[in-house]
């Protein structure tokens, strides 16, 4: 699966993965792959560093800390690739046909992050400006809103 991969300079986001040969829609391009860990463990393993590569895996609280090709695949917001969890695996998979060449790309949907910032760097002519899904995103919004709330209401209590 992973034959034909590279790993070279990206436009996105440092490093980047590319493909040498063309794959067709519907392809498994690799396997997001690497140690398992829980959530709880993965972010008291990693509270000190400002990059990981943990990809969230099914409904178990489970994360996967990747390593090889797929760890270099950059998120863009009209990405050519998603992502597919089949019995706890996860696999990249081609949502169109890529010509050789190409950087491998996936939207990350980000969501429950400690990160303030996911904002998105793809160019995409389309871009959401984003990383996060759009239920993290509307979350952000509501605790936004809730906080401005309270501190205007402090506010309002604080002249009486």
């Amino acid at each position: 699966m992973q034959n034909g991969l590279v790993i070279r300079s990206s436009s996105i986001h440092a490093a980047g993965c590319y493909t040498t040969k063309a794959i067709k829609k519907g392809a498994r391009v690799c396997e997001y792959d690497g140690p398992r860990f829980t959530k709880e463990e993965a972010d008291e393993r990693y509270a000190d560093r400002f990059v990981t590569y943990l990809f969230s895996c099914g409904d178990s609280g489970m994360v996967i800390d990747g390593f090889g090709s797929a760890m270099f695949i950059n998120h863009c917001c009209e990405p050519n690739c998603e992502t597919e969890e089949v019995d706890g695996r996860i696999f990249v998979c081609a949502v169109r046909d890529i010509k050789a060449g190409e950087e491998l790309t996936y939207e990350y949907h980000l969501y429950d992050s400690d990160d303030a910032e996911g904002d998105c760097y793809c160019g995409a002519a389309k871009c959401r400006g984003t990383m996060f899904s759009e239920e993290e995103v509307k979350r952000r919004e509501k605790m936004a809103k809730k906080a401005a709330a309270g501190k205007a209401g402090n506010g309002k209590a604080a002249k009486r």
